[in-house]
């Protein structure tokens, strides 16, 4: 394993899909090269730490003897976190070893996960997450505003988990001709992550020529790097149903695309074409920055 390079980085939280992020994230550092670090953050939310009101017509000592015992409460709540993290952290070690992971890192921090991954941004590789987290892996129809905050916030590349693991071996890139999905492009052409798969090279577009021109010159450079299958296809209608569509039809594995660039939460909510991918894609998104 090279220790030299930027770590390939999972963040874990208990949900549903931790399994499934653990694996994923196991894949990517067998098949880069890179080390594997498990990440576990204690968000200490204002809704889930605040304590009772306790002014108005309530005696002087009872007030105090209340505040005594809430801060008991919440100081056995934050030990019984703490060890719940490490426990979990724990088992997704155990399960990126079984997966072939030798030797692979583990961290716990407390704050806010979404300024703990900026802290840590130079250092990442790759980001692996879920797309939902615990306190919302019930909300299939709701991204997780973390997500958004984290997409819109780093500037390496993050693997949006959304289903269980499987290995790919058809992966779609969303391709358009802008500078995002060039990026995409030359990414994929150098790592060894996509060496021995089916790439689908996507267009959606009215302008037949146009989009003719922009397939040859992206299939030209993907198959120059050697090692990856291109298959190519145009497609009409509105992007995301359409490469949606595509992605049931052809069993892709997984998406490659180039993420939204710094907008506001308003703009992403209201429309973004990342945004709907995310929403309606039901396998996971790679998106390169």
């Amino acid at each position: 394993m090279n220790t030299n390079t930027n770590r390939v980085l999972a963040c874990i939280d208990g949900s549903s899909l931790t399994e499934a992020v653990c694996d994923y994230a196991a894949w990517i550092a067998q098949r880069v090269d890179a080390p594997l670090k498990l990440l576990h953050v204690i968000d200490h939310h204002p809704e889930t730490t605040a304590t009772l009101d306790l002014s108005g017509n309530i005696g002087l000592g009872s007030q105090e003897h209340l505040l005594e015992e809430l801060t008991a409460v919440e100081q056995q709540r934050s030990k019984l976190r703490l060890q719940q993290g490490k426990l979990l952290l724990q088992a997704a070690k155990d399960r990126v070893i079984q997966a072939g992971i030798a030797d692979p890192d583990s961290n716990q921090r407390h704050g806010s996960l979404v300024e703990s991954l900026i802290e840590l941004e130079e250092s990442i590789r790759v980001l692996v997450i879920g797309i939902r987290g615990k306190a919302h892996e019930n909300r299939p129809d709701k991204i997780g505003a973390k997500l958004e905050s984290i997409i819109r916030s780093l500037h390496k590349p993050i693997l949006v988990v959304n289903d269980t693991f499987k290995a790919p071996q058809h992966i779609m890139i969303a391709y358009d001709g802008s500078k995002a999905t060039e990026k995409a492009i030359d990414m994929v052409a150098i790592s060894p992550l996509y060496k021995g798969l089916t790439c689908h090279l996507v267009n959606v577009s009215k302008d037949d020529a146009a989009t003719e021109q922009l397939l040859e010159a992206a299939v030209s450079k993907l198959k120059n790097a050697g090692g990856i299958e291109v298959t190519t296809k145009k497609l009409q209608g509105k992007p995301d149903q359409a490469l949606c569509e595509y992605q049931d039809k052809h069993d892709i594995d997984m998406i490659v695309m180039g993420a939204f660039s710094h907008t506001r939460l308003h703009d992403l909510l209201l429309g973004s074409f990342t945004a709907k991918m995310l929403m309606n894609a039901k396998k996971p998104l790679l998106l390169l920055r």
